[in-house]
């Protein structure tokens, strides 16, 4: 399928009007997860069909994109991150990607996509291959791109380590750990990000596995995956979630995997697992429904 620019481009659907696009010339990320149409990525028209090969300036690729971290300490790694991917695997409602070995890294990843057959469940695989002949320490990292203009609606847990249960990232190398920023509120057990607030770099250690996004396409989309409170998270401040939201065209939505410690030729896997939901955008920012928030949640399945 010809798509954004993108010739060959892997196409998943099912029976309840979901469509999942991804693009294995350029990074092997999502470029649409759609319900009736309505696609919850954010999509810059300036990147339409550019590749590694092209010679232009690489972007910062837009959709829903993958990596692998910590953030601050693993080295550039553009054949994950940038270049193409092969098609190893693809059926009706499934796709199995895999990248080159990255050089920077020493890392192989693969990616699987299965995509439910009566719901809009989108299940995402990261396998994480050290090709190298000594131990290699990263951590999954998920970098989706939404469209802009939502709301962030995180569940938090009883206790966090943060007073405010999250950090703001800035000015420069700093961690705020006592932000406060209008944008931002707790309520009801959740954490309201209405847009971009003063710096755009948020840290949770939420334990509930869970961001959801009401976005103006009038859908609800949510985020599920696994916490592991008995392991190391490798961030600098042990994060499971990190929302970027600088402008209002997009926000990343940003699942974080605890540490791995791979062997040589050992491989680690996390999953995260996607749904959406019709959910009418508010015209007050700050009167959402959560208890309506919640019962969608809590209708889903965790990976």
């Amino acid at each position: 399928m010809n798509y954004f620019g993108y010739s060959s481009c892997v196409v998943l659907t099912n029976a309840a009007q979901t469509r999942v696009v991804i693009v294995p010339q350029a990074g092997g990320r999502i470029l649409e997860y759609a319900c009736n149409g309505r696609n919850v990525l954010y999509l810059d028209p300036a990147q339409a069909g550019w590749t590694a090969a092209s010679g232009k300036p690489a972007p910062d690729p837009c959709g829903g994109r993958f990596d692998v971290g910590p953030e601050f300490i693993l080295p550039r790694r553009p054949a994950l991150w940038l270049e193409a991917w092969d098609v190893i695997e693809v059926s009706a409602r499934t796709a199995t990607l895999r990248s080159a070995i990255d050089p920077a890294t020493g890392l192989q990843v693969t990616r699987t996509f299965i995509l439910d057959e009566n719901s809009t469940r989108l299940r995402c695989r990261q396998t994480m291959r050290n090709c190298t002949a000594h131990t290699v320490t990263c951590c999954y990292w998920s970098r989706t791109l939404a469209t802009g203009h939502g709301i962030v609606l995180i569940p938090l847990s009883p206790w966090s380590r943060f007073p405010k249960h999250y950090i703001m990232y800035g000015p420069g190398p700093v961690m705020n750990y006592m932000p406060d920023d209008p944008a931002i509120r707790q309520r009801e057990g959740f954490l309201e990000i209405f847009g971009p607030p003063e710096r755009p770099k948020l840290g949770l250690d939420a334990q509930t596995g869970c961001i959801a996004y009401a976005t103006r396409e009038d859908l609800l989309f949510i985020k599920r995956f696994t916490v592991y409170p008995e392991r190391p998270y490798a961030e600098m401040a042990g994060l499971t979630i990190s929302i970027w939201y600088k402008e209002t065209s997009r926000c990343e939505l940003e699942p974080i995997g605890p540490l791995e410690t791979l062997e040589p030729h050992a491989e680690a896997s996390f999953e995260e697992s996607w749904a959406l939901h019709a959910f009418a955008f508010p015209r007050d920012k700050e009167a959402v429904d959560l208890a309506r928030v919640r019962q969608l949640i809590a209708t889903g399945k965790q990976p």
